[in-house]
C-alpha cells in the first residue's frame, strides 16, 4: 500500500505563529502521522507577524505568480516555504500584499475585526487548492482546520471535483471556538463562487459571520470533528446536527484521526 498523503490546512501553526490552539494541533498531529508512515503538506497563510528572516522563509517562483479571484477582483498569490527546525516538515506560506502583510492576524492594533477577513479566507481557501496542483501532489485526505478553512470542502466537491490532482481526495474539518460577532458586509457569496458552484450551494454564507463558514465546512467535508468538549452554543447547535459517523475527538488523538484517514482513503 502506498503512503497515504495527507494535507494539512490551518490558520496558523507552531513555532512559527501562535494564536490559538490550533497551532499546536497542527504542530503535533501531522508529525504523528508522518511518523507512522504517512507523506505530509501543511499550507498556512503568512501572516504579517511571522518573521520571515527569523524563520528563514523564502519565496517558492515556480509556485508563485497565479492570480486567485475574489469577487471581481484578481490578486497574485505567492508561495513561501519553511521548515519546522525540530521535524523533517515543510510549511508553505501562502501570501498576498493586499490581504497578509499587515502586523496584526484578525483585528488591529485596536482591536477591531478586519472587515476583509471574508476576503482573506476566500483568497487563502482558493490559494491553497491552486498551490497543490502546482506542487503535482495529489492529497487522499485535506484536513481544514477552523473557519478559515471551511470553504475547501465546498470546492473539493465542486470546482475541482474532476480534477485529476482531487478526484479521490477526501476532507476533514476540525471545528474550534474560535468564534467572533463581526457581520461581513457586501455580497460574500459573489466572492466565493467558482465554476460549478450555484448559489444555492452557498446558501449558508448568506449569514456572513462565523457560523455561516462553519456550517458551510460543516456540509461538504466528508467527517467532521469538534476540537474541544465544551463548545459554545450555537456551535453546539451546528454540530449535534450532524450525521453520527462523525465525532468527537477524546483523549487518545493521533490513534482516532489516524484510523479515521484510512477510513475515509478506503
Amino acid at each position: 500500500m502506498s503512503k497515504l498523503r495527507i494535507l494539512y490546512v490551518a490558520s496558523e501553526i507552531n513555532p512559527f505563529l501562535k494564536t490559538s490552539d490550533v497551532a499546536d494541533f497542527v504542530r503535533k498531529l501531522p508529525q504523528a502521522m508522518q511518523e507512522r508512515g504517512m507523506e505530509i503538506r501543511i499550507l498556512v497563510p503568512r501572516f504579517g507577524l511571522i518573521n520571515e528572516r527569523k524563520n528563514r522563509l523564502h519565496e517558492v517562483v515556480r509556485l508563485s505568480g497565479i492570480n486567485i479571484a475574489v469577487g471581481d477582483e484578481e490578486k497574485p498569490l505567492i508561495i513561501k516555504v519553511a521548515s519546522i527546525p525540530t521535524a523533517k516538515l515543510q510549511v508553505y506560506f501562502i501570501d498576498n500584499e493586499d490581504y497578509f502583510q499587515r502586523k496584526y492576524v484578525f483585528h488591529d492594533k485596536e482591536n477591531r475585526f478586519y472587515d476583509d477577513n471574508d476576503e482573506r479566507a476566500i483568497f487563502f481557501c482558493k490559494g491553497v487548492l491552486e498551490t497543490v496542483k502546482k506542487l503535482g501532489w495529489a492529497p487522499d485526505i485535506v484536513h481544514c482546520n477552523d473557519w478559515m478553512t471551511a470553504l475547501i470542502p465546498l470546492y473539493l466537491k465542486t470546482t475541482y471535483k474532476n480534477d485529476p490532482m482531487f478526484k479521490d481526495t477526501k476532507s476533514v474539518f476540525t471545528v474550534y471556538n474560535n468564534s467572533f460577532d463581526h457581520r461581513f458586509e457586501g455580497d460574500i457569496i459573489e466572492k466565493a463562487r467558482m465554476m460549478d458552484i450555484d448559489d444555492s450551494m452557498l446558501a449558508e454564507l448568506k449569514s456572513a459571520d462565523f457560523e455561516g463558514f462553519v456550517r458551510i465546512g460543516c456540509a461538504y467535508a466528508d467527517a467532521v470533528v469538534r476540537a474541544e468538549e465544551e463548545s459554545s452554543e450555537s456551535l453546539n447547535a451546528i454540530l449535534n446536527d450532524l450525521p453520527e459517523h462523525k465525532f468527537d475527538v477524546d483523549e487518545d488523538v493521533t490513534e482516532r484521526y489516524f484510523n479515521l484517514y484510512t477510513q475515509l482513503a478506503g
